[in-house]
């Protein structure tokens, strides 16, 4: 019976931390995956391995979010904001003047690399030193995650770009659609197989995919885990009675 309470009083405490004031949709986590939803629709719908600047602009806007949530610091904030205007300038100015070229498609994919390398770094240097399992912690978990999906996607996109040849071998298609699902399918180890990398760079960079994947994982779940254990029930005397031997001095 006082096994059972103290069961009982640990779950409210729990669905307590889980809804309590540190929910996620207040802290804005739910929007970053708002706009990852929306930028891996628009890579997934394009054809080639050209970068689409309307996608760029989009992850730009999820980076400048991101960094806004997880409070870094005013100087980075506006070193930021000031690289990603540059860039959204420039993007906006070759989709409006329709200057494409490779060069150009070059420097969107790297630029889309180092703000998806920018943003989940962000959220666990902004979630490294929280307590207690809570809805935000949960949404940052996957938000990171999405996040590290999308820069090995832009990495692969990179050396496909400067390559100047498939990355995936002459049998399969080699776009941005299909580099953003060989990205997913390496970071969760899925492996279907029906996209395989050519040349020892691009194996390389799949094998630290796959190796980050797990490793987040593993930390996501120690995370989650050490965080069911808030300080109040450590704190929280013993529930059963004390016998007059074990009070005694």
């Amino acid at each position: 019976m006082e096994e059972s309470t103290a069961t009982r009083g640990a779950t409210r405490r729990w669905i307590q931390t889980v809804s309590g004031p540190g929910s996620g949709w207040r802290t804005g986590y739910w929007l970053v995956l708002v706009l990852l939803v929306i930028s891996y629709g628009l890579c997934a719908a394009e054809p080639t391995t050209d970068p689409s600047a309307i996608a760029f602009l989009v992850q730009l806007v999820t980076v400048a979010v991101t960094l806004r949530i997880t409070g870094a610091a005013r100087i980075v904030q506006r070193i930021a904001w000031l690289v990603l205007s540059v860039a959204g300038l420039a993007a906006v100015g070759t989709q409006l003047l329709d200057t494409r070229g490779h060069a150009l498609d070059i420097g969107l994919a790297a630029a889309s690399a180092i703000a998806f390398l920018i943003a989940p770094a962000a959220i666990i240097a902004h979630q490294v030193h929280r307590r207690g399992l809570d809805l935000e912690a949960l949404l940052a978990a996957l938000t990171a995650y999405a996040l590290v999906g999308m820069f090995f996607t832009f990495v692969y996109n990179l050396i496909g770009l400067a390559g100047g040849g498939p990355i995936f071998g002459d049998a399969s298609p080699d776009s941005l659609s299909a580099q953003l699902f060989f990205s997913f399918t390496t970071l969760t180890t899925t492996g279907f197989g029906n996209i395989v990398p050519a040349g020892p760079g691009v194996q390389t960079i799949a094998v630290a995919e796959a190796i980050t994947g797990q490793l987040f994982l593993i930390t996501a779940v120690a995370r989650i885990m050490r965080g069911t254990r808030t300080p109040a029930d450590i704190a929280a005397p013993d529930p059963r009675p004390t016998s007059p031997k074990e009070s005694a001095p």
